[in-house]
């Protein structure tokens, strides 16, 4: 009998020395115990959460999360594959911080969390050489510029289409065929980098304002940056574009690359350093919270501190600045026939900003405009940043679905006011043969003003 206790006691003190060693979160900035006992697991967040929708688990849920966040704090649970991948599942949408009657802040504690990940968990080398080469490009626009000649050529030569008819770049690496999958197609205008560092308002001036370029904004959409120009221009804006800016840092910082995303967030603020400027506009959704993010993300930093903060007060999205500044320009319709249009919902504008109404507000003062509202409009697309080319399989059923919903209204045109979306969302209609245009909600104020009719 007392071998036996003391067998039992033996494995017990084993067991508990074995989680005393578990690797875990370290000291710089933990999910703060606070925000994870505000939760009182109620699991109202589990119908609007995307990851939990598509894997069922409960681990997959903002919840099941926070309980992990909280085992692991308190060392009883390592941060391992088991764990970490449940952390990598999340979207970071920020649907449940919208939807928590509790108020549960879990946007602070899934940004917390990841760079924890990230300093702890140690990557696979196939995950680790991956996350690598997007976060060593994508996030430097001239970078990917030196890119844009062979994908041009890629596109113009036809070999996008047998690559993608033949799958074989799937089975070779289904992230790589996920991120060749999202690939927008490459214009002339893609490899212009045109735009003045000043540009006067039209008529009276009203505001001066600085603009942020993006970056897959600036390569991939830079029709939606010259008409976020001239739709500021002509309601009286002076508009600052400083040449040296670079990435605002979103993608970086969503994945938790701490160190890379306060080097690119002081980077900007610097860039606008001295400007002089009512506002800071930008017009992609993910790019505006993290930007408006930047006085919690350089708290720790004694000489970035101040200036993040007054950095991020300044920060306008641009269709919420427009809302509150109003609209001088005369609007045209942009047809001869009413115009059905649905407004989709980035996740970062509508639960990171909560911009919702001065989108809608200000399509509908373009004459004969008609809004529609897809069903599960709160639900995430599946981009969320780069989590499309790290998640792929949940990613394309969230966009299947996305895509299907938006259809479903009728509408003979979609306005996305995030890059992210709008790629995911073409793939989409894509592979459903659908051939609905998509545009940013400022080029269709710009089509407006300048009488341009859209053909339907």
């Amino acid at each position: 009998m007392q071998t036996s206790e003391s067998s039992i006691t033996n494995s017990a003190l084993t067991e508990e020395a074995a989680l005393n060693n578990l690797k875990g979160f370290d000291e710089h900035h933990p999910p703060d115990p606070k925000l994870i006992d505000a939760c009182v697991h109620c699991g109202f967040c589990l119908s609007t959460c995307p990851s939990y929708r598509v894997l069922g688990k409960e681990m997959d849920s903002p919840r099941g999360r926070i309980y992990l966040m909280d085992a692991i704090n308190e060392g009883q649970a390592p941060l391992n594959t088991a764990t970490a991948q449940h952390f990598d599942s999340c979207l970071g949408c920020l649907a449940c911080v919208t939807t928590c009657p509790s108020g549960v802040q879990y946007d602070k504690l899934i940004a917390a969390t990841r760079p924890q990940v990230e300093r702890n968990y140690p990557r696979t080398l196939p995950d680790k050489l991956y996350r690598q080469l997007i976060f060593s490009l994508f996030p430097y626009p001239n970078r990917v510029r030196v890119l844009l000649t062979g994908l041009f050529a890629y596109q113009k030569l036809g070999l996008q289409k047998i690559v993608r008819s033949t799958g074989l770049l799937k089975l070779v690496s289904p992230r790589l065929a996920a991120m060749e999958s999202v690939l927008p197609q490459i214009s002339l205008s893609s490899f212009r980098d045109d735009i003045p560092a000043t540009i006067p308002a039209v008529g009276e001036k009203r505001y001066r304002v600085g603009m942020i370029l993006g970056c897959v904004q600036r390569l991939f959409f830079s029709d939606v940056n010259t008409a976020t120009v001239r739709v500021l221009t002509a309601n009286g804006c002076e508009v600052v574009v400083p040449k040296v800016q670079g990435c605002c840092a979103a993608l970086p910082h969503h994945q938790g690359q701490e160190e890379q995303a306060k080097t690119l967030a002081k980077q900007m603020i610097d860039a606008f350093s001295g400007t002089d400027v009512d506002a800071v506009i930008i017009n992609a959704a993910g790019c505006g919270h993290t930007l408006k993010e930047y006085g919690h993300l350089l708290q720790d930093d004694p000489e970035y501190k101040e200036k993040a903060q007054e950095f991020a007060a300044k920060v306008k999205d641009v269709q919420e600045f427009l809302a509150t500044a109003g609209l001088t320009a005369k609007l045209s319709p942009l047809s001869d026939r009413p115009l059905t249009l649905v407004y989709q919902d980035a996740c970062h504008l509508l639960h990171g900003q909560k911009i919702s109404v001065q989108p809608r507000q200000v399509l509908r003062q373009i004459p004969g405009v008609q809004l529609k509202e897809p069903i599960d409009a709160a639900l995430c697309c599946g981009s969320a940043g780069v989590y499309n080319m790290l998640q792929p399989e949940v990613a394309d059923e969230l966009g299947a679905a996305k895509v299907d919903n938006l259809l479903n209204t009728g509408a003979d045109l979609i306005a996305s006011a995030n890059p992210g979306c709008s790629l995911q969302i073409g793939k989409h209609l894509n592979l459903q043969n659908k051939k609905v245009p998509i545009k940013h909600p400022i080029e269709l104020l710009d089509y407006s003003i300048r009488g341009i009719k859209i053909e339907q």
